[in-house]
């Protein structure tokens, strides 16, 4: 089977998180049972456009702002659209990473009309808001593409509600998928021979809250707990905030902002932490916790994130609410009892390796595709 992906965004510093990993876990699952699949998206920040990422071919056409201050909502590829528009009919599927934004949901628009099926995933993003733009944009291009999808892949509950009040109805074809990890055995991570160390691996963005991880790394080291913590990610308007408080803490020696990370670069990274941190709100399957997991790293994660039921049934972290004094507590208890936390992170990567494997995710992927 021909599959084409298509996601918003591709750059050298992973800017756009979640969606991509997603795509190239499912990419390198599909064509390694046979399948040939092409992903597609708009680009920035790169010298020379790379025609393939971790195996899987890529066409990659440069992201314009079409709609200045409203982030990845308002950017297209108007490249990619004149290439679709002789390409589409090659592939037999279209499988789009849908948000609410001119690169994904024109493509979607486009497929429909040339007859082409599409499956719609929409990784949380597509939610009910009363922001000015999302009303006529739902109107004219969203809810259709919703209706006239063959499936609509989603993650959770709460994801499911929002999708059906989005569209208004139940005329819609929803599937729950799960995001997964490649099934692959990831080593051990490491015993610290040093400070042990905590890390934030995400986009700094405020929803993600990395200056509720700052004050907690603060706090824990006025405490005088020896230990590191670190901050790795794209920046999406906290970094600033994030630095100064950096220097304002007293500890810039032990708390650090590393920047950004290329995609194959991660795994590597989060064998050399000792506890993964993600306090944000309302995150629906952040890759970011699987990936550490993956790595038999425990994780810290607020309630409102939906894999705080699986971490609590796993016994493989701990799930908190969004305060900074219970973020510290938390973290303080890991790394206060090493050894506790060790065996939370060994329960981590059976969880994955057990529940969360490609094999599975392929399998809903190929049942949907062959419909």
């Amino acid at each position: 089977m021909k599959i084409l992906q298509v996601v918003t965004l591709f750059s050298p510093d992973a800017a756009y998180g979640g969606p991509i990993r997603v795509a190239l876990n499912q990419s390198r699952a599909l064509q390694d049972s046979g399948h040939e699949v092409t992903i597609a998206a708009g680009m920035r920040g790169y010298d020379v456009t790379p025609t393939s990422e971790q195996g899987i071919a890529l066409k990659l056409f440069p992201a314009r702002t079409l709609i200045p201050k409203i982030g990845y909502a308002g950017i297209g590829a108007p490249a990619m659209l004149r290439w679709l528009r002789t390409h589409l009919r090659d592939f037999d599927v279209v499988h789009i990473h849908l948000a609410r934004d001119l690169v994904t949901l024109p493509v979607a628009k486009l497929a429909l009309a040339q007859g082409v099926p599409v499956l719609a995933q929409t990784h949380g993003m597509i939610d009910e808001t009363d922001k000015l733009l999302a009303k006529p944009l739902d109107a004219a291009l969203t809810v259709p593409v919703l209706k006239r999808a063959r499936t609509v892949f989603y993650l959770t509950e709460r994801e499911r509600a929002d999708l059906l009040a989005v569209v208004g109805s139940n005329d819609v074809n929803l599937v729950e998928l799960n995001n997964g990890i490649p099934d692959v055995d990831h080593p051990a991570p490491q015993p610290s021979t040093g400070r042990p160390e905590v890390l934030y691996l995400a986009r700094l963005q405020a929803r993600k809250r990395p200056q509720v991880f700052v004050a907690a790394a603060r706090a824990i080291l006025d405490s005088g707990i020896e230990a590191s913590f670190s901050i790795v990610g794209p920046d999406e308007g906290e970094a600033a905030a994030v630095n100064q408080m950096i220097e304002s803490s007293g500890h810039h020696d032990a708390i650090r902002y590393e920047g950004p990370l290329p995609f194959d670069k991660s795994a590597a990274r989060f064998q050399r932490a000792s506890v993964y941190v993600l306090p944000s709100v309302d995150e629906p399957f952040p890759m970011s916790v699987l990936e550490a997991m993956a790595a038999g790293l425990p994780v810290v994660v607020t309630d409102t994130c939906g894999l705080a039921p699986l971490i609590r049934e796993g016994r493989c972290g701990l799930v908190i609410d969004d305060a900074v004094e219970s973020l510290t507590a938390a973290v303080t208890s890991l790394l206060e009892d090493p050894s506790g936390a060790a065996d939370m992170g060994a329960r981590a990567r059976e969880v994955v390796r057990e529940r969360l494997g490609m094999s599975s995710v392929r399998r809903v992927l190929e049942t949907q595709y062959a419909r």
